[in-house]
This record gives C-alpha cells, sequence and structure tokens, in this order.
C-alpha cells in the first residue's frame, strides 16, 4: 500500500454506509470471448446489516459477493468500503483491507488437513500485529462460542461437517472483522446442521457484525434482515 492509498483503519463517516456499489459492471474474459455477468449493480450494505443474495446458479450473486470482499475487481462503476473508494486498489491494498475488515465463510471450508481446530483458526493472525498469547486467547474463545471447547485439538477428518463448518467461521472472526461475507455456508450440510449454523449466524449479527450471505435457498435466506433476489446478473428484487 502506498502513501497515496487508503488506509483501512482510517474511520468513515458515522453517516456512511459500510458498502456502497455504483453501476457496478463484471466482464470476464476468456480468448478474446467476452462474459458480462454483472450489469449495472447499485447497492448500499448498512453497518449492522445481515443481507442475503439469492437467485438462481449463474445469476451472479457469488460474483458480487467476491468483488465486495475484493477477490474480484469490477470491470465497471464503483465501490467504496467504509468509506474508503477501492475500486482500483493494487493486489497489496486490497490485501490490507480484506484482512482488516473483512471474513470469509464459504461452502468448502478450506481447512488444513494436518492442523488442530485451533492452528486453523489462529491461521489469519499470521498477518495481525496481536500479541501470540493474546490472539490464542481469542481463538480459543471463539471455538467455544461456536460450540467446539472439546475438540480444539481435533483434526478436521475428526470433525463432522457442521464442526468443521463452526471452525471456518471462528476463524473468518478471528481479527475482529466489520464484515463477514458466506458463500453457500450451508451447502454441505444437513437442515438440522444447518440451521445450528444460521442461528450462529444471527448471534454474530446481533453483536454488530455486519453479515452478506449468498445462497440458493429461500430457506436459509429467511433468516437474514434484507434479501436481494439475483437474476441474470442483475437485481430481480430486493427487500427490507
Amino acid at each position: 500500500m502506498d502513501e497515496h492509498s487508503p488506509s483501512p483503519h482510517s474511520p468513515a463517516s458515522p453517516q456512511a454506509p459500510l458498502i456502497d456499489l455504483q453501476h457496478i459492471g463484471k466482464t470476464f474474459v476468456q480468448a478474446d470471448i467476452q462474459t458480462q455477468v454483472l450489469h449495472d449493480i447499485t447497492l448500499q450494505v448498512r453497518p449492522g446489516d445481515f443481507l442475503a443474495l439469492t437467485g438462481s446458479s449463474g445469476s451472479g450473486k457469488s460474483t458480487l459477493l467476491y468483488i465486495m470482499g475484493l477477490l474480484e475487481q469490477a470491470s465497471q462503476g464503483s465501490y467504496h468500503l467504509q468509506g474508503h473508494d477501492v475500486s482500483t486498489l493494487d493486489d497489496t491494498a486490497a490485501s490490507a483491507f480484506r484482512n482488516s475488515l473483512i471474513g470469509f465463510v464459504f461452502q468448502s471450508f478450506f481447512l488444513i488437513p494436518y492442523a488442530s481446530a485451533l492452528e486453523n483458526v489462529l491461521l489469519p493472525g499470521m498477518y495481525s500485529q496481536q500479541h501470540g498469547s493474546r490472539l490464542r486467547q481469542r481463538g480459543e474463545e471463539l471455538l467455544q462460542l461456536v460450540g467446539l471447547a472439546d475438540r480444539m485439538q481435533h483434526k478436521p477428518s475428526q470433525l463432522s461437517g457442521g464442526q468443521q463448518q463452526r471452525v471456518a467461521l471462528a476463524r473468518a472472526l478471528l481479527n475482529k472483522p466489520a464484515l463477514l461475507l458466506a458463500d453457500e455456508p450451508t451447502g454441505q450440510l444437513d437442515t438440522v446442521t444447518s440451521n445450528s449454523i444460521l442461528e450462529l449466524f444471527t448471534k454474530i449479527n446481533d453483536s454488530g457484525t455486519t453479515i452478506i450471505m449468498v445462497t440458493h435457498s429461500a430457506e436459509t435466506a429467511a433468516c437474514a434482515k434484507r434479501r436481494i433476489v439475483m437474476r441474470d446478473g442483475r437485481i430481480h428484487a430486493a427487500s427490507d
């Protein structure tokens, strides 16, 4: 990040939305073939929101989530995150924002198989300024929060799918992100386990963390405060 790049630690105006997308478009180019997957997306997300992005496969919801998470860059439009223009950040500056402000939970848990649950949770701490003992304490507290106090030393292969997703959720929360992004977080889980994960999401949101969740399930989306339905790369419907 150079001296002209915005700092993720710089406070935004109290009135500013956490996320402000204006006329976002996204085009993928492969072998001279252009495919536009997002068209003119304008969306604001307030601090403390719990937003569900729904729609059929190929509607563009995951691509939009990745743009908001600074994993993809929009082809058109502007993106302000916590009041800062992050539309054209280089990789180093984008990484600084991600590590400071954003936590991710995916359908695939992406846990390191030879590491314990606690070691997996502590991975984002590699980029943290926190002291090691303090970080370990937070990791242990998060595993307690997600109901895995007695599984801290278990490897992923010793955990059920729901328990692995809980580890992934604890890992996403390690650096106290303002924004939690979840892409089909219950997609591989049974109904009972899915409900327990969604209860955790609600609890985390009630504590002040903003959540944006991609899901194809209407039942899963129903736990969110706001719902956006996408179709063919556009916002088709919205409810508050």
